[in-house]
């Protein structure tokens, strides 16, 4: 009820608050994302930095702030949704002509470098950090994808601007939006050794959490694409629908399908990228699919602010301390020498120059899809209530780190690498 309505002068209601700060923080997102090509930071330093106050605001008003370990459920939630619209939005901004050399750079970083990735933070998990193996594979499968949210950023601009995908931007941007749904057998394998162990489930998970999982799920979300979008059209044409609502169904695209192949089993992150691309390649001669894009983008930008407000907001000394000083090595390690050690090596072979293959390295960017992995795992409560607290701020601690070192790097690397200025 507003204190307004209660008796008497009333002032400092919490959620009149909440909502003045939502409000103001809604404004700064706009101009952050009006301007964001004119500086040399994302937005998304902007959101953090904004949810940050808000958890000071929280001290000050002694307001018990979400508690990921017991309020996960929310956070996992809007980031999942972040995820879905990002994810779409990269199916469609793929276009038409894309080479062979170009998908296979994308198979090397999806088959290569992402299980290499999770290899190599695991061992240092259990190793450095005193992690069980479950743990450390986890831990490893969270921060291993490239977040299709925040790489936007510096991927593929919208459709239509270009008849080529270019590369490396094409190989980032595709990398993003698919190794979110290929992350999640890693992060299964972690659950099933948390809780049955041995190796008696690994024929199940390679046919069921695997094969099916992934091949269906590409199958349905392209066929889905491709429906829908063949319905748009032909709904268009007998005006039943109007164009000013074209953003509409981009979401509707993305519940519909992201809802239908989870219900399946399948992996829906995989589905709804393959739905976008398919989407595309059947729409390539129409004008909807930029505004069902600029829809999908708006929708998805709207919850990346959501999302990285939440996670500035749960910050507590406390929570920075769970993972200690190997918790907090983790995030420069990882940016600095493990996916650039990986990447740079298996891209040599390459016919891209060495600026290219640079930017390739140094922006795997962590973000929303580790946060939503990391309240997965809290959810199931597979491990032990310490390594799940170091699980999961270790995640909070390598995605803040990464959103403020890539988000202060994006305009001007992306010039000095490849001459130009970030895509989006």
């Amino acid at each position: 009820m507003p204190l307004a309505l209660d008796p008497g002068l009333q002032a400092g209601d919490h959620y009149a608050i909440a909502l003045l700060f939502a409000g103001i923080a809604l404004t700064v997102a706009i101009g952050a994302l009006s301007h964001e090509h004119e500086r040399a930071w994302s937005a998304a330093v902007i959101y953090l930095g904004l949810g940050l106050v808000a958890a000071v605001g929280f001290e000050v008003l002694g307001v018990a702030p979400l508690s990921p370990l017991d309020g996960h459920r929310i956070l996992e939630r809007v980031c999942e949704l972040a995820i879905i619209l990002a994810v779409f939005t990269a199916g469609l901004a793929v276009e038409k002509l894309v080479s062979r050399r170009q998908w296979r750079s994308v198979g090397v970083l999806l088959l290569v470098v992402m299980p290499l990735t999770i290899a190599a933070v695991a061992v240092f998990a259990s190793l450095v950090m005193g992690l069980s193996f479950a743990a450390a594979l986890l831990l490893g499968a969270i921060l291993a994808p490239t977040d299709p949210v925040l790489a936007g950023d510096v991927g593929l601009g919208p459709p239509g601007e270009s008849e080529e995908a270019e590369e490396p931007h094409f190989s980032l941007h595709t990398e993003a939006g698919l190794n979110d749904g290929f992350a999640a057998p890693f992060v299964l394998a972690g659950v099933l050794i948390a809780t049955e162990g041995g190796t008696g489930w690994a024929a199940e998970w390679v046919l069921t959490d695997v094969l099916y999982a992934i091949v269906g799920a590409t199958v349905l979300g392209a066929l889905a694409g491709w429906g829908i979008a063949a319905a748009t059209v032909r709904l268009r044409d007998r005006e039943f629908l109007h164009e000013d609502f074209d953003a509409f169904v981009a979401l509707a695209a993305v519940l519909i399908v992201y809802g239908a192949v989870e219900a399946l089993g399948a992996y829906g992150f995989v589905a709804v990228f393959w739905a976008g691309f398919a989407f595309r390649r059947y729409e390539f001669g129409h004008e909807v699919n930029r505004r069902v894009h600029d829809g999908a983008d708006e929708y998805a930008k709207l919850l990346e602010l959501a999302a990285i407000l939440a996670l500035g907001s749960i910050v507590t000394w406390q929570g920075l301390g769970e993972p200690g000083v190997a918790g907090w090595l983790l995030a420069p390690l990882l940016i600095f020498l493990i996916r650039p050690g990986i990447v740079l090596p298996l891209a040599a072979g390459s016919l891209m120059s060495v600026g290219q293959r640079l930017f390739l390295a140094w922006f795997g960017v962590r973000g929303i899809a580790a946060v939503f992995y990391a309240a997965y795992v809290a959810h199931k409560q597979v491990l032990s209530p310490g390594e799940t607290a170091t699980v999961f701020w270790t995640t909070v601690v390598v995605v803040m780190v990464s959103i403020v070192v890539h988000g202060v790097s994006a305009s001007p690397l992306t010039r000095r690498m490849l001459g130009d200025a970030p895509s989006r």
